[in-house]
């Protein structure tokens, strides 16, 4: 057995195991989708609490007005009779508008936060410091838990555009949102994996032809390796910093409010 220890910069995020005969490809896959799913579990986590307070999401139409401005423009939210919390709804105004205000009562919502410290824990950093590697099976536990968890509070479900919904179906939009910077694809994994490899002194034919951004590596490698001055370290493709910053989603960074 071989094991990785995955990070992101200086900062362990999981361990995962794999064996010497496992491919590249069969890796990159595996750890793709154990750093992608330990973010969904993460997305899932912070939106609950939001549920356990305020109720289900309001349709994107009525976020953020007034009651006022709702009667005003005849809006009327056609789920909030149908996805009712188990033993009725206490009412928690949400002040940014955002959900219903109808929200489970203490004991509905003890089921939810305890179930989503208990998903937290499963996929957690400090899993690293215990020697527990993470898998594709504990990513699916802490799915399920959640899943059924609200399946228990609400058993109407939620609205099909409430985000914890998306999330279960796999139907989110992370478009324009921060969390859009953290999801890597099995592309930038292999690009990132296959820098690494050359740095260590491994040989470029062992990455030629795999895919289009591998051989783009081993581009910018023979250039490295031809030039006779230090001119092109100005360049773009120069930047051996790039591969790491893209795989730790530090490209396009803008700050300031969006």
């Amino acid at each position: 057995m071989v094991q990785l220890h995955v990070k992101r910069g200086d900062e362990s995020l999981f361990l995962f195991n794999t064996t010497v005969d496992a491919t590249v490809e069969t890796v990159i896959q595996q750890i793709t989708a154990v750093y992608n799913g330990r973010l969904k579990v993460d997305r899932i986590c912070s939106e609950i609490p939001e549920l356990a307070d305020h109720g289900i999401i309001l349709p994107t139409n009525m976020q953020g007005l007034t009651e006022e401005q709702i009667v005003d423009l005849k809006l009327k939210d056609e789920w909030e009779d149908t996805c009712v919390p188990s033993g009725g709804p206490v009412f928690k105004m949400d002040e940014v508008g955002r959900r219903n205000g109808h929200a489970p009562n203490d004991k509905m919502k003890q089921v939810l936060m305890k179930t989503v410290e208990e998903a937290k824990a499963l996929i957690s950093k400090k899993q690293v410091q215990a020697n527990v590697c993470v898998t594709k099976e504990m990513i699916k536990e802490a799915l399920d838990q959640l899943r059924g968890a609200v399946m228990i509070v609400y058993p109407m479900g939620l609205p099909p555009h409430d985000p914890i919904r998306m999330e279960f179906e796999n139907q989110e939009d992370l478009t324009g949102t921060q969390a859009s910077l953290q999801v890597i694809t099995e592309d930038e994994c292999q690009l990132w994996w296959a820098a690494k490899e050359i740095q260590r002194g491994k040989k470029l034919q062992d990455y030629i032809g795999k895919n289009e951004k591998t051989k783009l590596v081993v581009k910018i490698q023979k250039k490295l390796e031809e030039a006779d001055d230090d001119t092109h370290m100005d360049s773009e493709w120069s930047d051996r910093q790039a591969l790491k910053k893209q795989f730790q989603g530090l490209t396009n960074i803008k700050w300031g409010p969006r």
